[in-house]
């Protein structure tokens, strides 16, 4: 009897032995490996199955016709092979060439790449291209988690057709981000480099504009901010032993004479209880995480950026520890089994105890929030359990969603808010306190959420009570405060700029394109000048309300009521004028970002901290006889000779932070596919010195990457990020 052959499309390498494991009848699939690229053999009943992944997108969006890459503007467009495209892609040709093979002999086609809009894209591409035009009679597996259970059940209601729907919306993304970022970034960077400057890339898209714009404008409000002078009361009572702080009625003071005017007719008073007021607040539980709302709070608790959440979670989801995470969703189906997930939450031992208490409830109901997402619930936990020992980074948010999943099938906490009104006419003070009555869901959620209680001292109405201390402070107001990344992420969010799954990796860039910097978000000369640049030339490409309502139309697509090519050629006649404009005034903008982008270049290869013999400044400098790089003084032609060693590998920055034993600004290397490595140049150089001292001299090393090795082991405060 003929066996059919059956090929499943994946979109990473984990998911393909995850699924083809979960399809084999034996649980036992064959990995087999051509030209290096995996993919698995499974057989089930009169079926060969063959699973393979791609590893991302295969193919992007690059200009039709062949031309210079510092040639723009550039309209026409069309679908290529990565590796054609970019060099760094090379290895994704080895990936095309065994899919196209493994294609020619399948009977049926399936697309198993995350159902989201960049999945059916992904798969679409590869059915489209690579598959010889299989996306015409390919079938769609549609999952939340990577549980055997759920991806069997997947396999059986296989949808008989792509959805197109999210593939047009992805290709209209990617085309639209395309026209934009090769057109604005070309002209941005050429216009610089046209002055004879140096080349540096610049950068500016659809998303990228505007999100810039948010840091900017914030930046711009702070530093045009103004303090204006107010105070406070500051006052105390004493009751059994026990101070209470006194909140005066009045938050702000306007003038000095009148907070001091309060602290005369205050001062060694006695107060009485004028009022004793008191009610409960009940609070429902927090609602199930969607990816805005984990990142936000990854971020409050673990200080994890929103990349680095994205990254770890999308770990746990590939082993089957929780649902896909890159939903818009707050809601949790029935159909995903309340009880089962809870009784597998059961069989961890750090959780038995809480989990028990739910499961013995009869009718679970979550308190689910308002967002939805039409292809995926909100991010809960699967309750498998663990096949290896996690990094404590992944533990940490595994440990989050599963008390967050707990915490919301719990009963809401009680709590009692009481006030003391008390009187020295014509003032007021109150001192307010909490209790927690029922812990409800807070229980399930610690160390998340905490019992913030707060005493009140035992009085009635009519008591009175004296007033320890009170004085007047002089206070400011302050600038509204800096975005962080996972607050810059928000403000994108609530302003419909970019997608769940791009956000995180748009704040990223701008941190690499050195637009932005630290942690309490700064933009640097260079953002300053390009946002100003753009806002006084084309105002439109870096305005949120038009870049809202291109993500709204692009949603449309999803749902049908307009066509990827008509959003297009809408776009496209906005953009079109924009260009020309922006091309006839090259050079004026040419010569105002040189300026800025030199100076940063020097900047960002500058110490803060000075040299220690002449008090100069210290910079990265390569030597133009053995091309290695090292800190040397400025003061060089005034006859210092002060260097520091620096690693030889990776992209060098130097960091704000400063290294505990000496104080020296540490600097970081980074290189792709390995973690960055942060180091002191100078402890360093101080622990060898002591070591040539202490011993023979070590035979000098072979290579320069042997000699970094050295370093990076030697160093006397090196921390992986």
């Amino acid at each position: 009897m003929e066996v059919v052959q059956t090929l499943i499309v994946c979109e990473k390498p984990d998911a393909a032995a995850r699924i083809a494991r979960s399809l084999d009848e034996d649980a036992d699939p064959r990995r087999i490996e051509s030209q290096g690229v995996p993919f698995y053999e499974s057989h089930n009943r009169k079926e060969t199955i063959l699973v393979c992944s791609a590893i991302g997108h295969l193919y992007a969006v690059d200009s039709k016709t062949h031309t210079s890459r510092r040639y723009y503007p550039i309209w026409d467009f069309d679908w290529k092979p990565k590796h054609l495209i970019d060099k760094k892609s090379a290895r994704l040709s080895r990936w095309i060439q065994v899919i196209s093979s493994l294609a020619s002999n399948a009977d049926h086609y399936i697309n198993a790449c995350d159902y989201d809009v960049e999945g059916s894209l992904i798969g679409y591409t590869i059915l489209r291209y690579t598959c010889h035009g299989a996306d015409s009679k390919a079938q769609r597996m549609k999952f939340s988690t990577m549980t055997e259970k759920e991806l069997r059940s997947a396999y059986r209601i296989l949808s008989p057709h792509l959805d197109i729907q999210l593939v047009e919306a992805g290709r209209a993304r990617h085309e639209l981000d395309w026209l934009y970022g090769i057109n604005l970034s070309r002209l941005l960077t050429e216009s610089a480099l046209k002055q004879n400057h140096g080349y540096s890339t610049l950068s500016t898209g659809r998303v990228q504009g505007p999100t810039l714009r948010f840091v900017v404008d914030r930046e711009e409000e702070i530093q045009s901010f103004t303090p204006t002078p107010f105070w406070t009361i500051e006052a105390t009572v004493t009751h059994n032993v026990q101070n209470f702080v006194l909140e005066y009625e009045k938050e702000k003071i306007p003038t000095v004479a009148e907070a001091e005017q309060v602290v005369r007719d205050c001062r060694n008073s006695i107060l009485e209880v004028e009022s004793a007021d008191s009610r409960n607040i009940q609070q429902t539980p927090p609602y199930p995480f969607d990816l805005s709302s984990l990142q936000s709070e990854a971020y409050r608790h673990f200080g994890y950026t929103p990349s680095r959440t994205l990254a770890l979670v999308e770990k746990l989801y590939l082993e089957a520890l929780i649902s896909y995470p890159r939903t818009s969703s707050q809601k949790l189906p029935p159909d995903i089994g309340y009880s089962e997930i809870l009784r597998g939450i059961a069989n961890m031992a750090q959780y038995r105890s809480l989990a028990s208490k739910l499961t013995l409830n009869n009718s679970l109901r979550p308190n689910q929030g308002p967002k939805d997402d039409p292809a995926h619930p909100a991010v809960y936990p699967t309750g498998e359990s663990l096949k290896r020992r996690l990094i404590q980074p992944e533990a940490n948010l595994l440990d989050l969603i599963i008390k967050r999943f707990m915490s919301a099938f719990a009963e809401p906490s009680l709590r009692e808010s009481s006030k003391l009104t008390l009187r020295k006419e014509p003032h007021r003070f109150f001192l307010r306190g909490t209790r927690l009555v029922r812990e409800g869901w807070i229980q399930f959620y610690k160390p998340y959420a905490s019992d913030e209680s707060q005493e009140l001292p035992d009085l009635k109405v009519g008591d009175k009570i004296p007033i320890t201390n009170i004085r007047a402070t002089q206070k400011f107001t302050e600038p509204p405060p800096r975005y962080n990344p996972s607050s810059l992420l928000r403000k994108m969010e609530e302003e419909n700029i970019g997608t769940k799954a791009t956000r995180a990796e748009i704040i990223e860039i701008l941190y690499r394109r050195g637009y932005i910097k630290k942690i309490r978000i700064e933009a640097t000369p260079l953002a300053l000048k390009i946002i100003n640049l753009l806002n006084k030339y084309c105002p439109l490409i870096i305005d949120p309300a038009f870049t809202a309502r291109l993500e709204t139309s692009m949603d449309n697509i999803q749902t049908l009521q307009t066509t990827r090519s008509h959003v297009i050629a809408e776009t496209l006649d906005y953009l079109r004028p924009i260009m020309l404009d922006l091309i006839a005034r090259e050079d004026e903008i040419g010569s105002q970002l040189a300026e800025v982008v030199v100076s940063q270049r020097i900047a960002s290869l500058t110490f803060d901290y000075p040299c220690p013999q002449c008090e100069s400044k210290l910079k990265i400098i390569r030597s133009r006889t053995s091309g290695k790089r090292f800190i040397g003084c400025t003061g060089y032609e005034k006859g210092c000779r002060f260097t520091l060693p620096l690693p030889q590998f990776g992209n060098l920055s130097i960091t704000r932070t400063s290294c505990k034993i000496c104080g020296f600004q540490l600097v970081q290397a980074r290189t792709k596919g390995r973690r960055s490595i942060t180091s002191c140049a100078r402890c360093y150089s101080n622990k060898t010195k002591a070591n040539v001292t202490e011993s023979s001299p070590p035979a000098a090393p072979s290579t320069s990457r042997q000699a970094t090795d050295n370093l990076v082991e030697a160093a006397s405060l090196v921390k992986d990020q």
